[in-house]
């Protein structure tokens, strides 16, 4: 069996094209040796110096809270957890449209770090700057690989890294694997900086 490469994942779990992006990465794991550990990072830093709609950064501060409490999770019980509990906050944000009731994020928190094994006291850590030291150095490691222009997700593949791929389905089975030789294909070149096109869908989560 081949040995399987590291990939770094940076994610918001606010943000659902990073979410759709780490779940077609999951299935990459299935058809190719690849080995996935999810870092965070932080919309609310990526946007606080950036002109950008004074709502878009109320929502980016408020979901903070979620960031941190991964944060917490990760520094006080294992880095382990940085994926299981943003599988848990992805799923209840996107997949059951929780991420629509901002008024429920603590409740939201609570019940991910419930669902791995861990108290859901942990939630306190979403009121608290304690973690955001960690946080930024997280925020700023994945973002200087790929520069301030882009967001989440970022992902590292040994040397290289990378903006995206930004996609709105799930990608799976063989299919996942085809995308990932693609990207890793063109992203190998250091000459090589884009592909964009007007996105015409909204991400779906199923």
């Amino acid at each position: 069996m081949a040995e399987k490469i590291p990939v770094d994942l940076w994610f918001d779990p606010s943000c659902p094209f990073a979410w759709v992006t780490s779940r077609w990465l999951l299935e990459v794991e299935q058809v190719r040796p690849i080995d996935p550990r999810f870092r965070f990072m932080s919309l609310h830093f990526l946007n606080e110096d950036k002109d950008v709609p004074e709502d878009y950064k109320a929502r980016a501060a408020k979901a903070m809270g979620s960031v941190r409490v991964v944060a917490a999770a990760a520094a006080k019980h294992g880095e382990e957890y940085v994926g299981r509990l943003y599988t848990e906050l992805g799923t209840r944000l996107h997949n059951q449209g929780l991420g629509k009731q901002p008024e429920r994020l603590r409740e939201i928190n609570e019940a991910a770090l419930e669902a791995v094994g861990l108290d859901g006291n942990l939630a306190d850590a979403m009121e608290s700057e304690e973690w955001d030291e960690i946080i930024r150095a997280s925020h700023d490691e994945g973002i200087t690989l790929v520069g301030q222009e882009v967001g989440t997700p970022i992902i590292r593949v040994g040397a290289n890294a990378f903006f995206g791929p930004v996609i709105t389905k799930i990608i799976r089975g063989e299919d996942a694997g085809r995308l990932w030789d693609g990207v890793l294909a063109v992203t190998e070149f250091d000459d090589f900086f884009e592909l964009k096109r007007t996105r015409t869908r909204r991400p779906a989560f199923d």
